[in-house]
């Protein structure tokens, strides 16, 4: 439990959340506009003005929308396996054994749709410039592993992954990119938006993304093929013809119309939130500059993030001990010094919500035995590969050591001039 002067600060009344909907009014409209001219399943004005949308905020030519960003994922997969091993045979999956490389340090959705189409997931370690797949590791791991085709690049946080370097590295091998910007819809590399980069591309409006429809997601891309198997493929593989007519495996994956009023109703909104989530993220920098921690790095030069989550790393000589199992944690409070356990403890006490960094892919029991490549070429499927002194495990390293604040964007400066109060509390 807190115990560093948390009895000095009283809870918020109203619980502060780590990334919650916010919702501007034309949103209902939508949702009421389906409701009343019966457009309730998945057709509808609203899909086809939110796919609009989206193609005009990002710049790409043609979206899909679909249920979730998995189901996107999991299109761009099968796409990926079809186009690079050949059509599916009923029961297999487009990737049917081969190996595909994946961001290490992303949420399970990321990677989940490798193993639904049959693909092994080969997790490549993270690095500390931008907390995103490591160039380095991947050209390690083309090398181990050169027959790899795909590589699934995910924007941890909001913040773009070092594209230029990691598309370099995949012409150089043949291999295709898939990229996963579900946390990352309107960041930017060099002026580009994040869901352009990959031959196949994906987004999430999950409920506390930077803008939501409670659920659902978008398949990206600049290839109308490409877009016309997806709406095939997502409803189910109906062919064109008066009764139900069925010749490939399809999936009920659509976008409903009053999910994409949700997110008709969103879009505007999106620079906004952007702009929002920056100032919380300027406001932690400030406000916590004297501490021995970093925040969430970004290359400022290429980058622009869409500040989605607020994160912060404890510096190593800075760390009181803190034990982790598989479900529970254990640390020992030291004077001067903190742990992500103690901060989420702390936040907590006032009635706040903060989120340990996420896990590494390959310290999951799921995926334990997968491949794992590190910068240094090691091909590891162990979770003990972290050394304190050399962070070999650089994945490993940071969710040891970092922290997701509290960055919903409608938290006052008050609440989180509250919030930096507790976490310096942390380190007296």
């Amino acid at each position: 439990m807190f115990n560093k002067g948390q009895n000095d600060v009283k809870p918020f009344e109203t619980k502060v959340w780590l990334s919650s909907p916010t919702m501007h009014g034309e949103e209902l409209q939508y949702m009421t506009e389906a409701f009343e001219t019966n457009w309730m399943s998945t057709v509808g004005a609203n899909i086809n003005e939110a796919e609009k949308g989206i193609c005009q905020k990002v710049g790409c030519k043609y979206a899909v929308a679909l249920s979730a960003g998995t189901a996107a994922l999991h299109m761009a997969m099968k796409l990926a396996g079809e186009d690079l091993y050949g059509a599916t045979k009923l029961g297999k999956g487009a990737l049917n054994e081969h190996r595909v490389f994946c961001s290490d340090m992303t949420f399970d959705a990321t990677v989940n749709p490798v193993v639904y189409e049959g693909g092994i997931p080969v997790f490549i370690d993270t690095e500390y410039d931008t907390w995103n797949m490591d160039p380095i590791a991947l050209e390690k791991a083309f090398e181990i592993y050169p027959e790899v085709k795909v590589v699934v690049i995910a924007h941890l946080y909001g913040t773009p992954g070092k594209i230029e370097e990691l598309q370099a590295v995949c012409d150089r091998y043949g291999a295709v990119i898939i990229e996963d910007a579900a946390e990352s819809l309107g960041a930017t590399y060099k002026g580009v938006q994040t869901g352009n980069f990959g031959q196949y591309n994906c987004i999430s409006f999950n409920g506390n993304k930077i803008i939501t429809g409670s659920a659902g997601g978008m398949f990206l891309t600049d290839n109308e093929k490409d877009a016309n198997k997806v709406r095939k493929w997502s409803t189910q593989s109906r062919e064109n013809a008066s009764w139900y007519q069925h010749e490939e495996l399809g999936y009920n994956y659509r976008m409903s119309n009053v999910v994409a009023g949700v997110v008709r109703g969103q879009i505007p909104y999106l620079e906004e939130h952007v702009a929002q989530k920056k100032v919380i993220y300027e406001r932690y920098q400030e406000g916590l500059k004297d501490l021995p921690i970093v925040m969430n790095p970004y290359d400022e030069e290429q980058s622009e993030p869409n500040f989605w989550l607020s994160c912060m790393m404890i510096q190593r000589d800075a760390m009181c001990r803190q034990v982790r199992g598989e479900r529970d944690s254990l640390y020992i409070s030291e004077s001067g010094k903190s742990c992500p356990t103690e901060i989420l403890d702390a936040i907590e006490s006032i009635n706040a919500e903060g989120r340990p960094i996420w896990k590494p892919m390959h310290m999951q029991p799921i995926y334990r035995m997968n491949g794992f490549v590190t910068k240094d070429g090691n091909g590891r499927a162990r979770t003990n590969a972290y050394i304190v002194g050399d962070a070999v495990d650089v994945g490993m390293d940071i969710f040891q050591r970092g922290v997701c604040l509290p960055s919903d964007n409608k938290m006052t400066a008050e609440q989180q001039d509250v919030i930096i109060q507790v976490v310096r509390k942390c380190f007296e």
